[in-house]
């Protein structure tokens, strides 16, 4: 069953055409949202999100719910690009070296637990 926003967002990112959406007072949010909750405009225009982002904050898990057992251990970071917050897993670097301020892509893969799609960041 298809989350109606959610999963046509993900395919964006996934074909490279990823974005966010901008009220008219420059304000971002992700999708699926109708109101920029900043503002209550419903004038939300589709905005590509930058090539890159910076890690935020990130934690390493080594013991996860059984949803992503076969997954660890992996970095869960919260990355901004732009005005835009993503949350996804860190792949293509040791967890032990994910570090905040670190420069990274964003893109669409599957989880080894349930191959449930996830966001994923890799090092730019």
């Amino acid at each position: 069953m298809k989350d109606t926003g959610y999963d046509e967002w993900l395919d964006a990112i996934e074909d490279g055409s990823g974005y966010y959406l901008q009220s008219p007072a420059g304000h971002g949010s992700l999708p699926p949202r109708r109101v920029c909750p900043y503002t209550g405009s419903t004038e939300l225009t589709e905005t590509p999100l930058p090539e890159t982002g910076t890690i935020e904050t990130y934690s390493v898990i080594y013991v996860a719910a059984p949803g992503f057992a076969d997954d660890t251990p992996y970095a869960t970071a919260v990355v901004t690009f732009g005005p835009v917050r993503l949350t996804g897993i860190v792949r293509g670097a040791d967890p032990e070296h994910v570090e905040t301020g670190q420069t990274v892509t964003v893109g669409v893969e599957h989880r080894k637990t349930s191959d449930d799609r996830v966001v994923v960041f890799r090092p730019a």
